[in-house]
């Protein structure tokens, strides 16, 4: 009888262990693939949706919590949201980077045509014996440093732009044409060339 008891514990105890311990294996298959979607989503994500992406990875980390703790169920559920919220992260992430390439070749359509134009304008006024009427020394100065900053911030421009740092790209180019644009109204010259 004694016998008996020992053997009826231990299948007891073996199954209350495969009960306690059947949540766990797909709990942690859906968090490794949920650390997989997060992953994959990091590099454009966490630099063009910033916001999108802390979201994405604070939710992998209470996933990875409440297995910690051994809640496998709502590890396991969490695991599965985030590998759909990862999707559409990365899709944000996409239309984000698709806006700002639009952006970025508007402004690239015109920034190095102003900044050729302005400068073709200043080796013209330099190589002159005196200046035009309307355009004083201060002035002329004025517009070659500007000439000097927009040439500055574009070459900054298309190298974050070449880097993928697509805020930073853009930002530049901005500052590229702002400049640009005061180096021209300096030198009395129209937007448009």
């Amino acid at each position: 009888m004694l016998k008996q008891s020992w053997k009826y514990l231990a299948v007891v105890a073996c199954v209350l262990a495969i009960a306690c311990n059947s949540g766990k294996a797909p709990a942690e298959a859906a968090l490794k693939l949920a650390e997989e979607a997060v992953n994959s989503a990091r590099g454009e994500a966490e630099s063009l949706v910033p916001d999108d992406f802390k979201s994405l990875s604070d939710d992998l980390a209470a996933a990875k919590e409440a297995y910690a703790k051994g809640d496998y169920k709502g590890a396991l559920a969490a695991a599965q949201s985030i590998q759909q919220k990862a999707n559409d992260v990365t899709a944000k992430a996409k239309a984000k980077k698709d806006e700002m390439a639009a952006s970025w070749n508007a402004v690239a359509a015109d920034v190095p045509k102003m900044v050729e134009a302005v400068k073709s304008r200043v080796d013209i006024l330099s190589q002159s014996k005196k200046l035009p009427k309307g355009l004083d020394q201060a002035k002329f100065d004025a517009a070659k440093n500007d000439l000097a900053s927009a040439t500055s911030a574009w070459a900054e421009a298309s190298a974050a732009q070449a880097a993928g740092k697509w805020n930073d790209a853009i930002a530049k180019a901005n500052e590229a044409k702002a400049k640009a644009t005061a180096a021209m109204a300096g030198l009395g010259m129209q937007a448009g060339g």
